[in-house]
């Protein structure tokens, strides 16, 4: 089918207690890897490119993609642009046929962050796109962006910047990094509890590869309704290809690494699906 928004998909997971899974993707493989998982499980799915992705292969690219594979299919997937750094780049996702943006403004001040998600925000009800968006700063590095510490979302300050900037869904920071964790992390899920208390629209916990699956499921039942995975897949399928070079270093065809590294993200992607609780929701 053709690519669908994260909207109703967001807000059928916030009504039906369970997550969309969102996966970071990186080439073709990568792609067809994730669509294949959520095809075989009958789920809504999500699938990301940050800054330097793009970067890399340019959102045409990606756009043209995930258009061609999703239109193989009877489930619905949303593109979307993850941890967007600027205006300019949210509105070119949009023009090149992007279903979903995140503008992060979290290394804003709090003023500077509305004012830049509100921004997107308008142009974005212009295309019908919706705009997720990050308050609080969730720790590690994703791109060029990088916290050393984390700071937690306040619930007040999070119902005033859904109400002030219309965003359809918000990513909290409540303990999570981006990467894969040095020590145990310790999540302040009553957080979100809390979070889910005050604001209407969809959350969204970045920062999941990693975490336990008592973790993520709890996280998911206290009102996470979007979870994103990233790193983890990223090693799955380099993994894969070091695997097969090792056993068989006369392998030369890219096919057959890409074969390998497809099968070890898809594996990667079901078993995380299941965690979210997404698995038969697609609609």
């Amino acid at each position: 089918m053709p690519l669908v928004t994260s909207e109703k998909m967001l807000l059928d997971a916030k009504k039906d207690g369970y997550a969309v899974g969102a996966f970071n993707v990186e080439n073709m493989e990568m792609v067809k890897a994730v669509i294949a998982a959520a095809e075989e499980l009958n789920a809504p799915v999500m699938l990301q490119t940050t800054p330097s992705t793009v970067k890399y292969g340019t959102l045409e690219t990606f756009a043209g993609i995930v258009k061609a594979e999703a239109a193989k299919t009877k489930i619905p997937v949303c593109l979307h642009l993850d941890h967007g750094n600027s205006f300019e780049l949210a509105v070119q996702a949009m023009k090149a046929g992007y279903t979903s943006v995140m503008i992060d403004g979290s290394h804003e001040d709090f003023e500077n962050n509305i004012a830049v998600t509100k921004k997107v925000v308008d142009v974005a009800n212009a295309f019908g796109i919706p705009v997720e968006a990050e308050l609080g700063k969730v720790g590690g590095k994703e791109d060029d962006l990088e916290a050393d510490a984390d700071t937690n979302t306040d619930p007040q300050e999070a119902k005033e910047f859904v109400e002030r900037t219309g965003v359809s869904s918000l990513a909290v920071a409540i303990g999570t990094a981006h990467g894969f964790y040095v020590g145990t992390p310790v999540l302040d899920k009553p957080r979100v509890s809390a979070i889910k208390e005050v604001v209407d629209v969809p959350l969204v916990l970045h920062g999941a590869s990693g975490l336990s699956e008592e973790d993520v499921r709890e996280c998911v039942e206290r009102g996470m309704c979007k979870v994103n995975f990233a790193t983890e897949l990223r090693v799955a399928y380099t993994d894969a290809v070091k695997k097969l070079l090792e056993e068989k270093p006369e392998t030369f065809d890219p096919k057959k690494l890409g074969v390998v590294a497809m099968e070890a993200v898809k594996e990667q992607v079901i078993a995380r699906m299941k965690m979210c609780g997404c698995d038969g929701k697609a609609k």
